[in-house]
């Protein structure tokens, strides 16, 4: 009895021994197994690592240097302009003006050798290269580095300053062309490889080089009081290193396409921080083949200034915020004025389409077929109405500024004015022929909050029009409440100040 007790004893000691072993066996193959689970991720971590030199390898060879030269003559200068004498203290006497003319020969002129540089892609076999059109712009001589050490020289095809897009072409052929992806998908977050060659000719290599990040944001807008003559409306925004050079060069998604031209970068110091823009292919695709066959770009054109209506403006107008844009000014003869459009119009709708800010009409009415007849749907003077306009084509230049400055006049909430004299529409270059100038503008002023600067033209108050300051002075007197002012600028919304 005593033994089947022992080696019962033994034999359950043994059931316990064994199933707290199992057990630790378990835990212990869990925990390895749980050690082991980050290895699981290498071969996302690998596969991103061949996608980056997939890209190198393979959209590198597409990417060129491109090597500018322009040589620039100083232009000739009379010395007695700089003189104490002022501008020309003789009147028009000939004889003395003779006289100076040859004393005073003039400054030398020199000529300046400028030197500029910045990245392409491949787009064609036979040679075709995309790039940014300030890379190319005034080039005397432009050099073309493949990434295999070749050089050529190249030739602009095409160029439109308003996409800031070129192409250009080099006497070569069986050249690895890039595939161009498309911008209409893209997603924030989205990672992508900015491909250029920034330093290329400073460091004689001509192999690109390669920067990673993310799409940052998407249809960013650069502004026009930057780049003046640029259409920067509709960018790609990404946190991937663009340098000095990188200018044309492509950025390209994990699958090797590229979905933008490298553009530019905003900094303080001139070194990359973070923020560079792109532009999206599928603008470029819209104007390479006409870029390739040297054939101008066209953009439709209404021939109006337009801004944003502001809250206060909404209010005023008694529209909903962001119902509509304000017309600023008709430009004389332009498609708008035929059709009837006028300074203080809302335009709500272009084409069925609802406006709700400048940016949106301008891109819309850009890519509008000139010569089409479409409908656009105003508010004038708080009444609903409807304009049929022809497109136009955008002129080539419309940039045209007028600044003034003048001394004395009337306090009006914040705002001294003046009329503009002959000599002071000769010294500061103004246009209009008839207004009012703002001369000084008091800090902290109703005027100085709605935004009026000292150089601004007054051209109408309350839809009063302000020919010179008798007019002004007369319609001031005894207004009350808010005043809509049409300026040279723009129109700008004035509150009644306290006081008054």
């Amino acid at each position: 009895m005593k033994k089947i007790i022992f080696f019962s004893t033994i034999l359950a000691v043994g059931i316990i021994l064994g199933l707290v072993l199992a057990i630790r066996l378990d835990i212990f193959s869990r925990a390895e197994s749980k050690v082991q689970d980050p290895v699981i991720q290498a071969p996302a971590s690998v596969a991103f690592e061949d996608a980056v030199a997939n890209i190198v390898g393979n959209v590198g060879k597409s990417v060129v240097s491109i090597s500018t030269e322009h040589t620039e003559r100083s232009k000739r200068t009379k010395r007695y302009r700089n003189s104490p004498f002022g501008e020309w203290p003789f009147g028009e006497d000939e004889r003395f003006r003779g006289f100076f003319d040859d004393f005073f020969e003039g400054v030398p002129q020199r000529n300046y050798r400028q030197v500029g540089l910045g990245s392409g892609v491949i787009i064609d076999p036979e040679g075709y290269i995309l790039t940014n059109e300030h890379v190319v712009s005034g080039a005397d001589k432009i050099t073309v580095s493949l990434a295999d050490g070749r050089e050529f020289k190249g030739e602009i095809k095409g160029q439109d300053a308003r996409s800031d897009l070129a192409v250009i072409k080099i006497n070569a052929r069986d050249l690895p062309a890039a595939t161009l992806g498309d911008s209409s998908n893209l997603k924030i977050g989205q990672w992508v490889v900015a491909v250029g060659n920034p330093f290329g000719f400073a460091m004689d290599s001509a192999e690109p080089t390669v920067t990673v990040g993310v799409i940052s944001a998407l249809h960013r807008s650069l502004g026009r009081a930057l780049f003046r003559n640029k259409d920067y409306g509709d960018m790609i925004q990404t946190d991937a290193a663009i340098n000095p050079g990188n200018s044309g060069g492509p950025l390209v998604n994990l699958r090797g396409e590229v979905i933008a031209v490298n553009v530019a970068i905003f900094s303080t110091s001139g070194g990359y921080q973070g923020v560079g823009f792109a532009i999206p292919i599928n603008n470029a695709k819209a104007v390479i083949s006409r870029l390739i066959q040297g054939k101008r770009i066209l953009y439709g054109w209404l021939g109006i200034t337009v801004q944003d209506l502001t809250p206060e403006m909404s209010k005023y107008f008694d529209l909903a915020e962001k119902e509509g844009i304000l017309i600023a000014k008709t430009l004389e003869n332009s498609p708008a004025q035929k059709a009837g459009m006028k300074e203080g119009d809302i335009i709500r709708k272009f084409d069925n389409k609802n406006i709700r800010s400048t940016k949106e009409l301008v891109a819309t009415v850009s890519k509008t077929e000139i010569g089409r007849r479409v409908t656009v749907e105003l508010i004038r003077d708080k009444k609903p109405l409807k304009l049929d306009v022809e497109i136009g084509e955008r002129p080539q230049d419309l940039e045209k500024t007028s600044q003034a400055e003048a001394v004395s006049a009337d306090n009006w909430r914040g705002i001294e004015a003046d009329d503009i004299s002959p000599q002071i529409a000769r010294r500061f270059r103004i246009e209009d022929k008839q207004g009012v100038v703002v001369v000084n503008v008091e800090p902290d002023s109703p005027a100085d909050l709605a935004g009026l600067n000292t150089g601004d033209v007054i051209l109408e108050i309350d839809k009063h029009p302000v020919k010179n300051m008798a007019a002004y002075k007369k319609i001031i007197q005894g207004l009350k409440g808010a005043s809509l002012v049409r300026t040279s600028r723009g129109y700008f919304l004035i509150q009644e100040g306290q006081g008054e």
